[in-house]
């Protein structure tokens, strides 16, 4: 069994054991890259550490230790409270407000599941006090946090970016963006048509009683001074109304965001040692108050992202993505070989971590794009989407939120099903679609 074999089987097995075992799949690489590294080719250990993305890794901790201030000193909240007002009444526009703020939430740097805890329970609440399908509303959720998560100072983006420029091919970063953000934005469309949108269009409530709602259902998350906030009623809403209100920390913190995206995006910086530089500034500036926020850094996400792009040093030194990718271009059209890997990412994705699968998939189109059949845009957009958009499944962690956040008013053995459901509609056609507007016009 040749090389490139061995590292394929340890791959699949990899997924297999972080997807039925609660194991965080970072660990599972690192040892996997130890094994096959060492033991199958020869590699010493240096050169298996030396696959570690250290860029990557600095971004990861810097984009959410930067969120994890704003989340602590309030600016997350007041943009939900504030996006709240934004509804004017309307019923309608509550599921499309939920999707923004998700969307922006990830795309300054909050992990997907970070940003789906935060708003899934305020959303699925509306749900329930305002008889919205509690589907459309929890997938308006998920779909707002994979739509806003590939922006270029977001986890998912700077990992496509950082892999595409290691493969050799740069300047893909918007085009995968508006991709993500305008699928994502589609099926946000087509739930609410298909799920009582229409109906909503011509409901209207107290602007102010929408307000108070949202702010009740985050008393806890509102108080970041962390004494105990008063229990439901108006006196917890007084108390958040108080917290929402605009502040310092609020204005430097909107202006560190804005600062980290034009430093990086504008003047060429790197992302993770910019925003680590404004959360360590913001820090400073209060230092009582976030003194924990390094805890609250994704330390899983680290890890598991570490793991991952170390053993795919070692699975292209093994020559895996050339073989795979080899074989998908000599199906006969490359095109062909885009399909089948765009279903290989969306099915696996479904069931495992979306972040761990793009470091290594991407790699492995490389010889598709090579051929000139493919453009290096379009296939990075189409294997970022193909692979994201399938995490409304409950077996996914976004998936499995909404499902826990579900309305008094649906069992869970229900609304299980009708996640299920619309996630098996996504994972069958949501790959094929992508590939059809991405990779079928040869853009």
């Amino acid at each position: 069994m040749g090389p490139e074999w061995i590292a394929i089987i340890a791959l699949v097995a990899l997924f297999v054991v972080g997807t039925v075992l609660p194991i965080n799949m970072g660990a599972l690489a690192y040892v996997a890259a130890w094994i096959v590294g060492v033991f199958a080719l020869g590699m010493d250990d240096g050169d298996v550490l030396g696959g570690i993305s250290a860029s990557l890794v600095l971004t990861l901790i810097g984009v959410t230790y930067l969120f994890a201030i704003a989340k602590n000193n309030g600016t997350v909240d007041l943009i939900v409270a504030q996006s709240i007002k934004m509804v004017g009444g309307r019923v309608a526009l509550i599921p499309w407000v939920m999707f923004a703020v998700t969307a922006v939430l990830t795309a300054i740097g909050a992990a997907s599941p970070a940003a789906c805890a935060i708003i899934g329970p305020v959303a699925l609440g509306f749900a329930r006090r305002y008889k919205i399908n509690p589907l459309m509303m929890g997938m308006f959720v998920v779909h707002g946090a994979q739509g806003g998560g590939f922006s270029p100072i977001s986890i998912y983006g700077t990992i496509t970016n950082s892999i595409m420029s290691d493969v050799g091919y740069e300047g893909t970063e918007m085009a995968v963006f508006i991709a993500s953000l305008g699928f994502n934005l589609a099926m946000a469309v087509i739930l609410f048509f298909a799920l009582g949108g229409r109906r909503l269009m011509s409901e209207r409530v107290d602007p102010a009683d929408a307000a108070d709602h949202a702010a009740d259902r985050n008393v806890d998350d509102l108080n970041p001074g962390g004494a105990p906030a008063p229990a439901g009623g108006q006196g917890a809403v007084a108390t958040v109304k108080r917290t929402v209100g605009v502040r310092r920390d609020h204005v430097l913190t909107l202006v560190a965001f804005a600062a980290v995206a034009v430093t990086a995006l504008a003047y060429d910086q790197n992302i993770g040692f910019v925003s680590i530089t404004a959360a360590v500034f913001l820090a400073m500036l209060s230092p009582r108050q976030n003194k924990d926020a390094v805890k609250q850094i994704a330390w899983p996400t680290v890890l598991l992202v570490a793991g991952v792009t170390t053993y795919a040093t070692v699975f292209t030194e093994a020559g895996s993505p050339e073989y795979i990718g080899l074989w998908a271009a000599g199906l006969g059209i490359v095109t062909i070989g885009a399909l089948v890997l765009c279903y290989v990412g969306g099915v696996v994705s479904a069931f495992a971590s979306s972040t761990a699968l793009l470091p290594v998939i991407i790699p492995i189109a490389v010889p598709l794009i090579a051929t000139g059949g493919v453009s290096a845009w379009s296939m990075a957009a189409a294997l970022a989407v193909s692979s994201t958009i399938v995490d409304v499944s409950p077996f996914s962690t976004n998936g499995a939120l909404m499902l826990a956040n579900r309305p008094d008013t649906i069992s869970e053995q229900a609304y299980y099903k009708q996640i299920l459901g619309y996630a098996g509609i996504v994972t069958l056609v949501g790959p094929l679609l992508v590939w059809a507007i991405l990779i079928l016009p040869g853009w």
